[in-house]
């Protein structure tokens, strides 16, 4: 999942508080919902806040125990922020380490890894682990939870669910849904083995 960093007035680099907007996510991407973060923007904007307090710091997490970016990361960091006079992309992976790059869009450009901390010097209000779990619920949702649970079915589930059903009688695109990936799991395989014999 991801969200924006809320930095200090008086350090930009120091994180007040992380904000979610709703999202879609998987266990290799997320997607954020585009009204969902004009409507932050709107809301940093009326209470005060300039873009560079709010919309600079892009921090997401990695399920696995690598922070270092992937390609989509790359890919994101350029195309959303790549406008932006500079910008740091902050990656938390699920063991706790931590990856933070800092990219300066302006003059000639560059960018460089910094560091990431705990800052115990700087005032701290505590948690409020209720109110995050209400965030979290309120904005992040899985991608699986957005797809109609039939349409989850594994390829081979939904063939032996009716294998006497028409594919043009089943709700959804039979033909167009065949998973195709470029190195395929042992498991994605044998489902398009399965399909493909099933359309002999």
């Amino acid at each position: 999942m991801g969200g924006f960093g809320i930095s200090s007035v008086d350090d930009l680099l120091l994180v007040q508080d992380v904000q979610l907007v709703r999202q879609v996510c998987s266990w290799a991407s997320v997607k954020f919902d585009d009204a969902s973060v004009a409507d932050f923007f709107d809301e940093q904007v009326d209470l005060g806040g300039k873009p560079s307090e709010f919309g600079r710091l892009w921090i997401h997490t990695h399920p696995g125990d690598c922070p270092r970016p992937s390609g989509t990361d790359e890919q994101t960091f350029a195309r959303v922020f790549g406008t932006a006079d500079w910008a740091v992309m902050a990656i938390l992976a699920n063991g706790g380490q931590s990856y933070a790059r800092l990219r300066f869009n302006t003059g000639p450009g560059g960018e460089i890894e910094i560091p990431m901390g705990v800052d115990y010097g700087s005032h701290f209000d505590g948690c409020d682990f209720a109110a995050w779990e209400q965030e979290y619920l309120a904005c992040v949702q899985s991608e699986m939870q957005e797809q109609p649970r039939q349409e989850r079915l594994p390829v081979a589930e939904r063939l032996f669910a009716d294998p006497y059903a028409a594919p043009e009688d089943a709700e959804w695109d039979f033909w167009e849904e065949l998973p195709l990936v470029e190195e395929p799991t042992e498991l994605n395989l044998a489902e398009q083995v399965l399909a493909e014999e099933y359309l002999e």
